[in-house]
């Protein structure tokens, strides 16, 4: 709209432009710690793993179940996505008498998970230990049976191999960098498949025993790589090893020689 000016001008200044309000900077906040209330609705990735382990009173087979979700937080500034687990399950098909403490220890893990400590309590339920004996399950990374202090022990390395292969977890059931989950997340999007540790990258590490004066040397067995063997079992030619002073089988079928 035009405005006709009947009066003398005697001065004018240029309008200026309000300036540009910053936007506000944001405050870190650690995706690893960041507290998830409870089990969001809906879909949730989920890896579900068959663990076998051999004790005492011969080997047994569980079920598990590990549910995955993205978690937004902020690192140096910038919003961030990581891959978190979230929920440990355990279907109710095997809800006997003495799986029940497998129940209440998966509904313990995943409020640890949900609150951001899932990575040390797995890593104390390595440590429980009971009196009857060692329990076998899994190989390590020499390809040698494990031995584990109980079956909680054993289920939890189990569960520290699930977070290990989704990368979430190193080798060693330590918690891996926020920075390095930021990356391989990101390759996720990008490339459409998660994360996949290197199996074929070998590294010498604390315990092993490297061959020395040639290829054609053959390595020694680590020392940490499981009980010593006192023969094999007549029923499956397994190794023996001794529990509670009596040669018993840990290669699958449970023998022992004193019945």
């Amino acid at each position: 709209m035009a405005v006709e000016i009947t009066s003398k001008i005697v001065g004018y200044r240029i309008k200026q432009q309000a300036p540009a309000v910053p936007a506000p900077e944001l405050q870190d906040e650690n995706p690893l710690t960041v507290r998830i209330p409870s089990r969001p609705e809906g879909t949730l990735e989920a890896v579900s793993e068959k663990i076998s382990y051999v004790g005492a009173e011969g080997r047994k087979k569980v079920y598990l179940l590990v549910s995955f979700m993205p978690v937004e937080g902020v690192i140096g500034g910038k919003r961030v996505v990581i891959e978190r687990p979230v929920e440990f399950f355990f279907p109710s098909g095997q809800l006997s008498s003495e799986h029940q403490w497998i129940t209440a220890t998966m509904r313990s893990l995943s409020l640890a998970a949900r609150g951001g400590y899932v990575t040390q309590a797995v890593a104390d339920l390595r440590k429980v230990a009971w009196d009857k004996g060692l329990v076998r399950c899994g190989m390590n990374r020499w390809n040698k049976p494990m031995f584990h202090d109980s079956e909680v022990a054993a289920i939890a390395w189990s569960i520290q191999q699930i977070l290990y292969r989704r990368g979430f977890l190193d080798r060693d059931g330590n918690q891996v960098p926020v920075e390095q989950l930021v990356e391989r997340y990101a390759h996720r999007m990008t490339h459409g498949h998660a994360w996949q540790p290197d199996e074929e990258a070998t590294e010498v590490e604390t315990g092993a025993v490297e061959a020395i004066g040639g290829e054609h040397s053959a390595p020694k067995k680590p020392e940490s790589s499981g009980p010593a063997t006192v023969g094999n079992c007549p029923e499956c030619r397994g190794e023996l090893i001794m529990m509670d002073g009596c040669p018993t089988c840990y290669a699958g079928c449970g023998w022992s020689k004193c019945g």
